[in-house]
């Protein structure tokens, strides 16, 4: 009992000159706001160290200092950011404060001054500044100003939440500078129809657009199909159009090889006695043919993308393969001429070449994830 009380002290006494030293490091390092955030935690649990205590008070001293200087040269700068500069470090100050605050007996010693109702005034400017840019920006009527303006917005709000007005012009930025992009229903060229072979519904179009809508790559880019874009009565800003305008499903090609095999083998014994057997040699034979069933199926996909005059900005055309195989045997003649790996051909399983819908599925999810890949490529330069 006595050992594990001796150990434990011996912990304790470790995790605490860790702790004042790691402090005193931050004070050293001139690191005065996390030396004093630190000690003041310390200090919770031990409120009379001497070290700690020595250690939060001029460190919190040091720390004043440096905020109240630059907060100086701030307050006579003439960049209009200045007032979100004074509210960060009236942070700093108020952080420290806090820190302080939960140790009653040491803030008895240090007295911290607090600067909450400076928070209140320069989190007051610092959102009309981030506010009167973003109306100057709304001013220049281009997407690239919209954007801007929306980040102006969202900026004041962090120093003003939930203010009305900010929110509404916040709203109405992004919705100029939105690139609203639909994508048209899916086109097929040739005597083919692609939706007999739609796999349980999903057709390409709807999987680009599923998971362009799920991740478009930018915040400013949203993707509809034609029906959302219609029912929300959304303004279009460019159309995306694919047309299949190849696709091959194949039928299997079998090309075939014939091997002629022969092997000496006993093709009699005749047994004189138990000890004298004699063993007649002769050749056997056999052929083998191996037949290679090939498949190849390919579908090539175009994409047109027009802005909202109808010109078109961009084409783009790519396409997927599907190619399938298997080899089988069969032989005639003797089959004690066939080897191991001769046997096991012939004893193969025949495969079945996959079904159309199969094949389809197959090129349709590779297109699907080119197409994804590349339209959110074009668009992010938007």
């Amino acid at each position: 009992m006595k050992l594990k009380l001796y150990t434990l002290t011996i912990a304790g006494l470790s995790l605490f000159f860790v702790s004042c030293k790691t402090a005193s490091k931050m004070y050293e390092k001139g690191n005065y706001d996390e030396a004093v955030e630190l000690a003041a935690k310390k200090l919770q649990k031990k409120p009379n160290d001497p070290k700690l205590l020595n250690i939060i008070q001029e460190a919190y001293r040091y720390a004043v200092n440096d905020h109240e200087g630059r907060i100086h040269t701030y307050s006579i700068s003439n960049n209009e950011l200045k007032w979100e500069w004074m509210y960060n470090e009236y942070t700093s100050l108020q952080k420290m404060y806090d820190a302080i605050y939960r140790v009653p007996e040491v803030y008895e010693i240090v007295k911290p001054a607090a600067y909450s109702s400076y928070l209140v005034t320069y989190a007051e400017k610092a959102a009309e500044v981030r506010f009167d840019r973003g109306i100057a920006f709304m001013n220049s009527y281009n997407k690239e100003s919209y954007r801007n303006a929306y980040r102006e917005f969202q900026a004041s709000l962090r120093f003003r939440p939930g203010y009305r007005e900010t929110i509404q012009r916040m709203n109405e930025a992004y919705d100029y500078a939105v690139t609203n992009v639909v994508i048209l229903p899916m086109q097929q060229d040739g005597g083919f129809v692609y939706s007999s072979y739609s796999v349980g519904g999903n057709n390409l179009d709807d999987q680009v657009i599923r998971n362009l809508q799920y991740n478009s790559g930018d915040e400013f880019v949203k993707f509809y199909s034609a029906w959302d874009a219609r029912s929300k009565n959304i303004r279009t800003d460019m159309e995306v159009d694919m047309r299949l305008s190849t696709l091959d499903i194949g039928r299997y090609h079998d090309s075939r090889n014939t091997r002629k095999l022969s092997k000496e083998v006993v093709i009699k014994e005749i047994v004189y006695r138990p000890d004298s057997v004699v063993k007649q040699y002769g050749k056997v034979f056999a052929e083998v043919t191996t037949t290679r069933r090939t498949m190849n199926s390919s579908a090539i996909l175009q994409i047109s993308v027009r802005d909202a005059s109808g010109r078109w900005v961009w084409e783009d055309n790519f396409g997927s393969d599907h190619n399938w195989y298997t080899e089988f045997s069969t032989y005639t003649g003797d089959s004690r001429a066939l080897s191991e790996s001769d046997k096991q051909l012939v004893d193969r399983r025949r495969e079945f070449a996959p079904s159309d819908n199969e094949i389809m599925r197959c090129l349709i999810d590779e297109l699907s994830n080119t197409a994804q890949y590349r339209i959110r490529n074009h668009f992010s330069r938007y």
